[in-house]
């Protein structure tokens, strides 16, 4: 077990080794089982960490703020449209300053473009932990949340077939940073992987080979295809969730907020929805998951999410002990 953690940055889960991201996750496993046996977890007293977030949040904030006063810390949300960072304060600024005012710095900053470039900065400047709450890139939290739920659930997770399958929606152009997380991180578990999506979302030439180097290391196997049907049939976890085409068509780019694009190219793509008569090609113990917010009745039919093949809420729950296990290990150990 490795267990050297202590000021480390958590913007991208490929920056941890495999025996890393097994500590996390079984550092998770033991918050998780002392949650429900009502054990204090004081781990973090006394300590301060600021929440940054350029957009609207729900399972992360919240997973975030409930977690760290669990650890016996205090987090406090920011609003970046009432910050001098609406005004043009730098990142280097704001990272100097709030990193000497506490003990962690946490992030959400989607735009294609902006985020990753804007958390590696502030990790340049800061002399805390800067925590990667979701950027245009990636979102090491909710790929570390889906191994966990995907191992309480099969635990040897080498050569389960999982199905990342884009699913139409129309709320607003979402980010890649599910999928590239969730591709990069689950064939290092040795599974089989299937990314199905329509011609015009493929996600980026590098994240694709560097899964599949993950998978030749791991023992697992990485397949790209446009046919719905082929991921579907025979998996044992399909992962159906919309994101926008922002490697092909960067309409919507903006500094902040988040933007719909409903064109002729998207509408064209209705069917990509995960239906019960889809589920049914699947293993007959198949699993449902959804990052959440799902866009119900256009990624997902109700029947599905609310059936008896749905973890969605599991899954939510693992993002509450996984954030936990990632500011116990990144601001307290050794």
């Amino acid at each position: 077990m490795q267990t050297i953690f202590r000021g480390r940055h958590f913007i991208n889960l490929e920056d941890f080794t495999r025996e890393e991201v097994d500590t996390m996750l079984e550092v998770s496993f033991d918050l998780k089982k002392k949650f429900a046996m009502g054990v204090p977890t004081n781990y973090l007293p006394n300590q301060s960490m600021f929440l940054m977030f350029f957009e609207q949040s729900t399972r992360t904030r919240n997973s975030m703020e409930a977690g760290f006063a669990q650890l016996g810390g205090h987090a406090g949300f920011l609003d970046s449209s009432s910050m001098q960072i609406a005004h043009g304060e730098s990142a280097k600024d704001t990272a100097i300053i709030l990193s000497r005012f506490g003990h962690a710095i946490a992030c959400r900053y989607c735009n294609w473009g902006y985020g990753n470039k804007y958390l590696n900065e502030m990790a340049k400047w800061s002399h805390k932990p800067i925590m990667n709450l979701q950027c245009d890139l990636y979102h090491p939290f909710q790929a570390l949340a889906d191994l966990m739920t995907m191992k309480e659930k099969l635990g040897d997770l080498k050569r389960v077939k999982v199905a990342i399958i884009w699913a139409y929606a129309e709320s607003h152009k979402k980010p890649i940073s599910v999928p590239v997380s969730q591709l990069l991180a689950f064939p290092r578990y040795g599974m089989d992987v299937w990314l199905a999506h329509p011609k015009g979302w493929e996600l980026p030439d590098w994240v694709i080979e560097q899964a599949k180097e993950n998978a030749a290391t791991y023992g697992g196997t990485v397949t790209v295809t446009n046919d719905e049907a082929a991921a579907y049939e025979g998996a044992q976890i399909v992962i159906p969730k919309n994101w926008g085409n922002w490697v092909n068509d960067q309409t919507g780019v903006a500094a902040s907020g988040a933007v719909s694009v409903v064109d002729d190219k998207l509408i064209a793509q209705k069917s990509w929805k995960c239906t019960e008569a889809k589920m049914e090609t699947a293993d007959k113990t198949v699993m449902y998951m959804h990052a959440l917010p799902a866009d119900r009745n256009n990624e997902v039919e109700d029947s599905v999410i609310d059936g008896p093949h749905s973890i969605v809420y599991d899954e939510a729950e693992n993002r509450l002990h996984t954030a936990k296990a990632v500011m116990t290990l990144l601001m307290g150990g050794r």
